[in-house]
């Protein structure tokens, strides 16, 4: 089963790619990896909230919110190498959380990406991490997630 149909078979849909918001490109490949710029839960051009996790964000729409943006990463990755049907590993998965002062949360939130790799991908899905919170994240986004994969 190709990785596309097995994305739509969890219930979702690969997105196009979004376009960036400032000076990168979505992915660059370099030999046999392909490393996301941090993509932000834009759906159909438009963040679905914004805020600080812990106030503004629950925990399990920041969850969601990570979803997309690994979503969004598959997107850039397969647009940089053709199809992801050629991925062979998920390497590793950063993930950012705008935090409310007293949200300790983040892993809980990037989970949210990382389950869902695990879910398309199986073992080759297992992946390094980190989750980070911070301050601020560009156009007031609660979660940015980049992801770095190998490829054939």
């Amino acid at each position: 089963m190709s990785i596309a149909q097995r994305i739509r078979d969890l219930g979702f849909e690969l997105p196009a790619v979004v376009p960036p918001v400032a000076s990168y490109v979505p992915a660059v490949s370099s030999g046999r990896l392909v490393f996301t710029s941090g993509q932000l839960p834009m759906v159909d051009g438009a963040l679905p909230r914004t805020g600080k996790v812990g106030s503004e964000v629950s925990a399990d729409e920041a969850t969601a919110d990570a979803r997309q943006c690994a979503l969004n990463a598959l997107a850039a990755i397969d647009a940089e190498i053709g199809s992801l049907d050629r991925i062979t590993r998920i390497v590793k998965v950063v993930g950012f959380v705008a935090s409310a002062e007293g949200f300790h949360g983040q892993p809980g939130v990037i989970n949210g990406a990382s389950n869902l790799l695990g879910e398309i991908f199986g073992d080759a899905g297992k992946h390094a991490r980190s989750a980070v919170g911070v301050a601020e994240l560009p156009l007031g986004a609660p979660v940015e997630v980049e992801v770095i994969a190998e490829f054939a």
